[in-house]
């Protein structure tokens, strides 16, 4: 069995210690290293390369945002979530715009933060189900959301399928064995939704399928 290697950042050392105990007792998962602060955790990062980063916003010394931004300079493929009690729409619009693989609140119970561990190191992205609404919300008040209407003459009509896919929440892999197609052929086809969309993951992708009527199968 493959472990991901996890880092924990976050200044509040109770809440860092019951997050630990609760990750190590999965047997895929091995917590690499802790911070108390965003400064303290790029240089970690730096040093242990973990797998999974997960991520305060508030803290003192460099805040999650900048933190966030700093390790995805040298490590862009990692995988970052935000596990914060922020429930600021902008928050989480420029945590998605600078990367973060997701955007997790600290009231998730225990399954779903696990969960969504595991399909972030698949390449998936996740949010907390109360944030998707205010994710709808910024992309349908900002500008960037108009560019990218452009995109959709781009796609063709089996990335426009697969769209209507990843509007379901439906993974790469329960995708492929839909269509009959190979698991790679269907991420280079994401890669490509995500490219010409100007999207940073597959939440904003399945929100822009809704917002924008791409949600229906043939």
């Amino acid at each position: 069995m493959t472990t991901t290697r996890i880092l924990l950042v976050d200044d509040h050392t109770l809440f860092r210690s019951g997050l630990k105990a609760l990750l190590q007792r999965q047997s895929d998962f091995e917590i690499v290293g802790e911070a108390a602060d965003g400064l303290e955790g790029v240089k970690l990062c730096e040093q242990l390369k973990p797998d999974v980063v997960l991520l305060d916003l508030d803290m003192p010394q460099m805040n999650g945002r900048e933190a966030l931004a700093q390790i995805l300079v040298t490590q862009p493929q990692l995988a970052v979530l935000m596990l914060t009690v922020s429930e600021d729409g902008e928050d989480l619009a420029e945590c998605l715009k600078t990367g973060a693989r997701g955007y997790l609140l600290k009231n998730i119970n225990a399954d779903f933060l696990l969960e969504s561990i595991r399909r972030a190191v698949e390449g998936d992205s996740v949010l907390s189900p109360e944030m998707t609404s205010k994710l709808l919300l910024q992309l349908r008040g900002g500008e960037a959301s108009r560019s990218k209407r452009a995109g959709v003459e781009q796609l063709t009509q089996r990335e426009r399928e697969i769209l209507a896919w990843l509007s379901r929440g439906i993974s790469n892999k329960e995708i492929a064995r839909s269509l009959d197609l190979a698991e790679s052929t269907i991420k280079v086809h994401v890669q490509n939704i995500l490219r010409k969309l100007n999207l940073n993951g597959r939440v904003q992708a399945a929100l822009f399928a809704v917002e924008h009527g791409l949600d229906k199968l043939p």
